[in-house]
């Protein structure tokens, strides 16, 4: 695999790590947290040190050849560990942390085991892309690849398999973020698998050069790039269902803002608008906006036409939240509206103060025409 691709692919797992620092810092010793790091970290390392032009300079400075080697594969194999650790942390329940313990320590000695196959064997000739196939018959050589490849190809169909069986039981981001997750680590998969397939016919005399360098460089790629998705998505799907929310409360009170546009822009009741878009501030601006209309509006809102609109719909079928709707929104269009013809009158003052999602029942109230007909109706019957 070429550079750009492995560096590009470092890249992206650094990114995910850094939008998940604050809450590390926030939370140091958070398990989940530390996991998801170490997963991110150990995956970038992996294209990292995986890279042609990487392997060159850490054997040129160490002065070994082929050091590179072991240090990639112990950090594929370290990465696929994590990985487990991680879907193993998610789903929690009894006896998490002794499973994680005993996995952990599995793959501690498979780490130790990497780097004394590597000491006793005779790895002199650099190779710093086809290194699995062209030392596969070479005592100690041959087992370290074996077990490098074993250990990570288990990693990653464990993961898959609790992964995916876990989804079945699942709904909404958690299940789609599972899902990605075990797709990726089949996909990834293809890496220990091709390779395996490659080092095989090498025994056999054949050489599947595709099958040793290319194909799985571009399996590896891919499942790191699906498995990132999938850990990302249930821990980004809240935030942006939250501000999703906001967006959409901020774009339904559009027409009761727009109904106390006159008097907001005439008694400079207005407050400054946030200048960063972001939903929950423009929504409190709104919502401020409104309220101090509404308070300004106080002494003229009428509470007679409000009880009369909100029985008259209560009559006609309505619901208690629609009619109260339909009463605020009746009541705030007539005392717009006188205010705005210079004949307002002080009335029976209407109290209380609507919620947000009173507000926003008032505003599509407002935007479907409702106070305004309510308003109309009520007019005639007080003509004489």
């Amino acid at each position: 695999m070429s550079d750009l691709i492995n560096y590009a692919s470092c890249g992206l797992l650094w990114l995910g790590l850094l939008t998940k620092a604050p809450g590390l810092m926030r939370r140091p010793r958070n398990p989940f947290l530390l996991t998801l790091a170490a997963v991110l970290a150990l995956s970038s390392l992996c294209f990292l040190l995986g890279a042609p032009g990487t392997v060159g300079f850490v054997n040129d400075v160490s002065g070994v050849p082929n050091l590179a080697a072991p240090l990639t594969y112990g950090t594929v194999t370290a990465s696929g560990a994590a990985s487990l650790a991680l879907v193993m942390r998610w789903r929690g329940g009894p006896g998490t942390s002794r499973a994680i313990r005993r996995w952990t320590l599995g793959y501690a000695v498979v780490l130790a085991a990497i780097a004394v196959l590597f000491a006793l064997g005779d790895a002199t000739v650099e190779r710093r892309t086809d290194f699995d196939t062209y030392y596969a018959t070479t005592p100690y050589i041959a087992e370290m690849i074996v077990l490098y490849l074993g250990a990570h190809l288990t990693a990653v169909v464990v993961t898959a398999y609790r992964s995916l069986s876990w989804a079945r039981r699942l709904r909404g981001s958690l299940r789609a973020g599972l899902v990605l997750m075990g797709t990726g680590n089949l996909v990834g998969s293809g890496y220990g698998g091709a390779k395996l397939a490659a080092v095989g016919a090498r025994w056999c005399g054949r050489d599947w050069a595709v099958l040793g360098t290319t194909f799985p460089g571009a399996c590896a790629a891919l499942g790191a790039v699906i498995t990132v998705v999938g850990i990302v998505v249930p821990l980004v799907a809240p935030f942006l269902a939250v501000r999703a929310r906001c967006w959409r409360a901020y774009a339904r009170l559009g027409p009761l803002e727009r109904t106390l546009t006159g008097l907001l822009t005439r008694e400079c009741l207005r407050v400054p608008r946030p200048w960063w878009p972001s939903a929950t501030r423009w929504l409190t601006w709104r919502q401020s906006s409104i309220y101090n209309g509404l308070h300004f509006l106080g002494r003229y809102l009428d509470g007679g036409l409000y009880r009369q609109t909100y029985a008259d719909r209560l009559l006609t079928g309505g619901d208690a939240h629609q009619a109260e709707a339909a009463a605020w929104a009746t009541a705030i269009a007539a005392a717009t509206r006188a205010l705005s013809e210079e004949r307002a009158d002080e009335v029976a003052p209407l109290t209380g103060r609507p919620d947000l999602p009173a507000l926003l029942r008032i505003s599509d109230a407002l935007a479907e025409g409702t106070g305004d007909r309510a308003l109309a109706v009520a007019c005639e019957g007080a003509a004489p």
